[in-house]
């Protein structure tokens, strides 16, 4: 089970982990091992995730999200393949933890009188310096 809050965990059957060759530096054995993880969860046909937290992933467009729903995670940052299974799991529980809470709607409000007024007092201010910028002797 992989735990993301206290009333939501992702059994093991839900996530897929194929693990491939990374590249970058690893020694000897560079080509030989499979460190690298690709993680592979299905947003769209977890049983385990609300409807609500399924939508927030869903809408986030990500570009690791495929078009059939399904978020993939790559991890190649380590040389071991256990740290990097470690790291990619942790990004998965982070970007799930993301959309456990509703984000806050946006109250709109008014410009004050004050900073209205400072705004038009710039643009003045601004328009006299590019007056001055003419050639000599244009002045009317």
């Amino acid at each position: 089970m992989l735990s993301i809050s206290r009333t939501l965990a992702l059994p093991e059957s839900e996530l897929v982990e194929r693990f491939l060759r990374a590249d970058g530096p690893g020694g000897q054995h560079v080509n030989r091992t499979e460190s690298a993880v690709e993680l592979r969860f299905d947003v769209v046909r977890s049983p385990s995730l609300p409807e609500a937290v399924r939508e927030r992933l869903l809408a986030r467009r990500d570009r690791r999200l495929t078009d059939d729903g399904v978020l993939v995670l790559q991890g190649r940052r380590f040389r071991d393949q256990g740290r990097n299974r470690d790291d990619v799991r942790e990004r998965l529980v982070e970007i799930i933890r993301g959309c456990l809470a509703a984000p806050k709607k946006r109250v709109v409000t008014k410009p004050s009188r004050a900073s209205r007024e400072r705004r038009l007092a710039g643009k003045a201010q601004r328009s006299r310096i590019k007056q001055g910028r003419g050639k000599p002797g244009s002045f009317e």
